[in-house]
């Protein structure tokens, strides 16, 4: 008698993906726990060779949202996806998609992954751990929020529980506020984002480039004022941000050599003998005294503090180990290091927590690893400005900007090895930005 609860079609198109549609509260999803119970026999608990032949179905819910079940497989597993519909597509991580993995050899089921908001790198997923009990990851961007929390229920209650239930009793381990982000809370930020892309024409690169407090371009190093095509460096590139968003306030620009000078604890007594020589430390002390005067002018001067601007905490303890397996293994990351700041293989998740915690932030990034010039120092040897946020359909961004340039986070993220950090200070958006 289930069965009349819902509709049946078979599906044989496929329609483009689109990450545009607004997400509900993860209350409000429509359980479809019913429908996983009509399926479990057939699709859950099949045979690998039938349920791989098992054409894709469509199937309405009660209360009208749509679910595509299809089959989607690879060399050593096999998926069951109930896809939600999202602008007339299926994409099988829309909000409330729910996927059942197993292996193609003996059927066995490995994991379920609910997607509870679209976004395919943001998901919770479950684990068996014992005949009666599993265990609950949260996932955001190949970083674990949460890890084999235990769970009071056998893997086989969970291809038919409510999600909304399993994340009950999860309570507040399940740290809800990463899946619920409000978009209207980065209004400023669109409007940053678009004035600083507005101006980007205008501008070219030139290696030590700034402009300084009478608006002249001059090079960094020595004060003089530059011939033929004037330009920005890295640096000079930062400082002109900065520059927009205190000019409407102070009506100034900075001035270039204070924010050269040494700024807080950083390198020991080996390192200080060749602050003159390579000045391994520049790009470091620059964002700091760039964020000191745009937190003072912009918040309050007790917020022009390294203890208040400089990001040291980071919300997950450990990283998803790459790997296609179903259980892929945490790796532990080591999270904010003296001198050094944040290894670049966690910049994701964490630029994506930031924007849940911050609103309204965005990142001066000095990126520095060992250098290969004797004696070893860390160098930092450039400097970018990330600013994460959700737009306007609730999708998270982060736009890029550096060298007079408007990049990308892949490309910027790619381009190092893997042992390369990256120090963060936050910044305020501020309402108005004229350079």
């Amino acid at each position: 008698m289930m069965f009349k609860k819902f509709v049946f079609v078979l599906l044989f198109n496929f329609f483009a993906i689109s990450l545009y549609a607004y997400d509900a509260p993860i209350a409000k999803i429509e359980d479809d726990s019913s429908l996983r119970a009509v399926l479990k026999q057939q699709w859950f608990l099949e045979a690998p060779n039938k349920a791989l032949a098992l054409k894709p179905l469509l199937c309405v819910l009660p209360g009208g949202g749509k679910i595509e079940v299809r089959i989607e497989s690879n060399k050593n597993e096999f998926g069951i996806v109930l896809a939600r519909e999202r602008n007339k597509a299926y994409p099988g991580w829309a909000q409330g998609s729910w996927v059942l993995t197993r292996r193609r050899d003996t059927g066995a089921a490995v994991r379920i992954r609910a997607f509870l908001r679209s976004d395919p790198n943001v998901y919770v997923q479950f684990r068996s751990m014992t005949a009666d009990k599993s265990v609950m990851d949260v996932v955001a961007y190949d970083a674990y929020l949460v890890y084999s929390l235990p769970m009071p229920f056998s893997f086989d209650t969970l291809l038919t529980l409510p999600i909304e239930d399993a994340l009950s009793v999860a309570g507040d381990k399940f740290p809800r506020a990463y899946f619920e982000p409000v978009p209207a809370l980065y209004k400023d930020t669109w409007k940053f984002v678009a004035e600083v892309q507005k101006r980007l024409s205008g501008l070219t690169f030139r290696d030590d480039g700034a402009i300084n407090e009478s608006g002249d371009y001059v090079f960094i190093e020595t004060g003089e004022c530059q011939i033929g095509i004037p330009g920005l460096n890295c640096s000079g590139f930062a400082k002109w941000v900065i520059d927009g968003l205190l000019r409407p306030v102070t009506g100034e620009r900075l001035s270039i050599e204070p924010l050269k000078a040494h700024y807080g604890n950083r390198g020991n007594s080996f390192s200080a003998i060749y602050d003159d020589v390579r000045d391994p430390f520049f790009g470091l002390d620059w964002i700091r005294n760039l964020a000191t005067a745009a937190c003072s002018a912009l918040i309050s001067p007790s917020f022009g503090r390294l203890d208040e601007f400089e990001v040291r905490t980071w919300r997950f303890p450990s990283l998803m180990r790459r790997s296609n397996t179903a259980a892929a293994a945490a790796e532990s990351y080591a999270g904010f290091m003296e001198d050094a700041g944040f290894n670049i293989e966690g910049l994701y998740p964490l630029l994506y927590t930031l924007a849940i915690d911050e609103p309204g932030r965005f990142y001066l990034a000095a990126v520095n690893d060992a250098s290969n010039i004797r004696p070893s120092l860390r160098q930092y040897f450039h400097i970018a400005v990330l600013v994460p946020y959700f737009n306007e359909q609730g999708n998270f961004e982060i736009a890029v900007f550096e060298s007079a340039a408007e990049t990308g986070f892949r490309s910027f993220r790619t381009r190092y090895p893997k042992d390369t950090f990256v120090n963060l200070v936050r910044i305020p958006v501020g309402s108005r930005f004229e350079p």
